[in-house]
């Protein structure tokens, strides 16, 4: 039996456990609307992944699942909204990287603890990050942009402030000594229509937001942030290997979160139909169409990940001097 089955046996057990426990707080759940917060604007990686989920998740449960988008203090202000709902599993989060790993350690002004404040659901998808740039670029390698970046100072875009891509910019800039400046949004699709625009010169985004426009020719694919490279573009370098730096491993991974506190029962039961959904052939290779690599996992398996995510980036910031 592969992992990924053992992964789905064990998570249809648990549904099987929870339907069979008396009371059960599952049984009566979902009464209502399930609200799926993305906390970055519509567009960008967590957005399509929400969708792909929230478009199974609500058949599954018997109610609709709604996507709602609160961008904003990169990812804080979507993130503190989820905290402050009743934790009933009405309300969810679909965290990324940068709200759930990197705010917490990148300054005190997040507002929130996710290992008091939130439980790990289930972890959807994790993608490399896709260094792109415009179409109309006169470089379409790596290490030209780099050398124009050493006759004029170039601009980077992100999705936010204390994000994965804005990560991989400053590490990038860092370990090449090149002259690029960070420009912050609110959300990979304001920076990605500005990356189009040609108002900024690179961005490092997820793979589902940049590929059709990769596909059309509107925007350049330079290399992937991953250790490894991607199985949506094997002839795209990674970074590592096109700038020489040993190590570069940056990702964006999507899962679901529910508030602290929310019944045992209904996350068993969430973190079973997300992974059931996921495992289903369509949504699969809906997502790895898109560049998004599918990794369901059980619950203790999710919380060990979610840890381990965190203090990677503690300890990029740390070695990195990024402050806010």
């Amino acid at each position: 039996m592969t992992s990924v089955s053992r992964v789905i046996a064990a998570a249809l057990m648990a549904i099987g456990l929870v339907a069979g426990s008396q009371p059960s707080w599952a049984q009566g759940f979902p009464n209502r609307p399930v609200r799926l917060i993305v906390a970055f604007a519509a567009g960008g990686t967590g957005d399509i992944v929400a969708r792909v989920i929230a478009d199974k998740l609500g058949p599954a449960l018997g109610q609709t699942v709604v996507v709602d988008n609160r961008p904003g203090a990169s990812g804080a202000i979507g993130t503190q909204a989820v905290i402050a709902s009743p934790p009933d599993g009405h309300t969810l989060l679909l965290g990324q990287t940068g709200e759930i790993a990197i705010n917490p350690h990148w300054g005190k002004s997040a507002g929130y603890d996710p290992d008091k404040d939130l439980v790990p659901v289930a972890l959807a998808t994790v993608v490399p990050l896709a260094l792109v740039i415009p179409g109309k670029a006169a470089y379409s390698t790596l290490p030209d942009m780099l050398k124009s970046a050493a006759t004029r100072p170039l601009t980077f875009a992100s999705a936010g402030l204390a994000t994965p891509g804005h990560f991989a910019g400053e590490v990038l800039k860092l370990r090449t000594k090149s002259d690029i400046n960070h420009v912050p949004y609110k959300g990979a699709g304001p920076a990605l229509n500005d990356l189009l625009g040609g108002h900024v010169d690179m961005f490092f985004s997820g793979f589902p937001a940049a590929m059709p426009h990769v596909k059309a020719a509107s925007l350049k694919l330079l290399a992937v942030s991953s250790g490894r490279r991607s199985d949506a573009a094997p002839d795209t370098p990674t970074v590592a290997e096109a700038a020489g730096i040993p190590g570069f491993d940056i990702t964006l991974w999507q899962g679901v979160f529910a508030p602290r506190g929310t019944p045992s029962d209904v996350v068993a039961r969430l973190n079973a139909e997300i992974n059931r959904i996921l495992a289903e052939p369509d949504v699969k290779q809906k997502l790895l169409d898109a560049g998004a690599d599918v990794s369901p996992m059980a619950l203790d398996q999710f919380a060990s990940f979610v840890k381990q995510e965190g203090a990677k980036f503690q300890g990029i910031i740390k070695d990195a001097n990024l402050t806010p």
